[in-house]
């Protein structure tokens, strides 16, 4: 369906706020065409969950961002969110037993210790940046280091990772620094991983090269340097970006929601249910890239084969035919209802959703103890423009 609603993933105004653009994708385009960029949009819950499962039709294999979709030659061996099964369920097998919620839990005393490391010197402060002082550096600290990522390289991978999913307006394409900070980053971790098969360390990246799995024919299979090292490469990234940015949209939710922060203020045991909110709320993931390869019907249209396909979580859960009030921030609400797939959904659900909620639960808890009362200053707020990745670069607070 040729639509009059116009949705541009790469304008200033998506990142600003796509939400009314997203309803009228639902209620007026539900499969949406671009022409200009050449891509098909899914919107609704029920459709961008169906997609997720049908792997077979919607394949992770030709790219997840525009740029890869639209070229033929692209290719990333070794790298789990572009691989289709079996390939996919081989490398799940060999890292999923790494990225239990029991595994999260024994993170924790990491996370806190990062949280507070960044926060006790801002005491006493009456001006913060709660994002470039807190939600930026420490998620990527405690990713780098519970794969093993040295110290002195941790700040410098997480700038290099902003620099490659940055896009200028109306650009699919990295910029030329994205490209240079992409195979520094490469460069860094095949060294890294290189070096830990030699001498191994209490980290995930030595645990992920001595990982084996039952290849079901009698032997066992481990991962390539190149699979460690890729795979490394996008848990740091994921684990950097998504969580920095869950946890700086949550601050400033919460100040304009001043209700809900007073509910967490009341009672810390509602942080998990607030984190799973802000997840649905203002997702730091607004949507995942598959391409089509085979023709498909939805309400709306037809999806032909040959052509890359947006799965807009970001729309999808504010579904009003999926959640109760939809636009409403509301940290009560209750779970059994329905679930947000702000982390993805089938078979590449995000493997570090556990850690994300850890990360997430223990930063709320640390502001809601230093922090009890802030307000956003508004004016300074920035918002990243990248690939697919929402959220606030600054977010500047002012201790009350």
């Amino acid at each position: 369906m040729v639509a009059l609603v116009e949705f541009n993933p790469l304008s200033p105004e998506f990142f600003a706020d796509p939400y009314d653009t997203y309803r009228r994708l639902r209620d007026e385009a539900p499969v949406y065409v671009d022409e200009r960029f050449g891509f098909y949009a899914l919107s609704r819950f029920a459709d961008v969950a169906r997609a997720h499962r049908d792997w077979q039709t919607f394949s992770s294999a030709r790219g997840l961002r525009l740029d890869q979709l639209n070229d033929p030659s692209f290719s990333l061996p070794g790298s789990i969110i572009f691989m289709d099964p079996p390939e996919h369920d081989r490398l799940r097998k060999l890292v999923s037993r790494a990225f239990t919620p029991r595994a999260a839990e024994r993170w924790e005393p990491i996370v806190r210790a990062a949280a507070s490391r960044h926060l006790d010197p801002l005491m006493g402060e009456r001006r913060i940046d709660l994002v470039e002082q807190f939600a930026a550096p420490v998620p990527c600290e405690v990713i780098s280091t519970i794969l093993g990522i040295p110290e002195s390289e941790q700040q410098r991978f997480r700038h290099n990772t902003d620099l490659v999913l940055h896009r200028e307006p109306n650009d699919p394409n990295p910029t030329p620094e994205g490209v240079r900070a992409a195979e520094e980053r490469s460069g860094m971790l095949r060294a890294l991983v290189a070096d830990k098969r030699v001498r191994p360390a209490d980290d995930m990246i030595s645990q992920l090269i001595a990982a084996e799995v039952d290849d079901g024919e009698g032997g066992t299979v481990r991962m390539s340097d190149e699979e460690v090292a890729i795979f490394s490469g996008l848990l740091a990234s994921a684990g950097s970006e998504t969580v920095a940015k869950l946890i700086g949209n949550g601050i400033v939710l919460f100040d304009r929601y001043a209700d809900q922060w007073q509910k967490v203020l009341d009672d810390p045991l509602t942080i998990p249910g607030a984190v799973e909110e802000i997840m649905r709320y203002w997702a730091p993931t607004q949507y995942q890239g598959r391409f089509s390869m085979k023709d498909s019907e939805w309400d709306g249209g037809t999806i032909p084969s040959g052509r890359p396909v947006f799965l807009l979580t970001g729309s999808a859960n504010r579904d009003e035919r999926e959640f109760p009030d939809a636009d409403v921030f509301n940290i009560g609400r209750d779970r059994q209802q329905s679930i947000a797939i702000a982390f993805g959904h089938g078979l590449h659900v995000c493997l570090g959703i556990f850690l994300a909620r850890l990360e997430s639960r223990v930063a709320f808890e640390e502001i809601r103890a230093r922090f009890p009362r802030y307000r956003v200053e508004e004016d300074g707020l920035r918002r990243v423009q990248m690939s697919n990745v929402a959220g606030f670069s600054n977010v500047p607070v002012e201790i009350l």
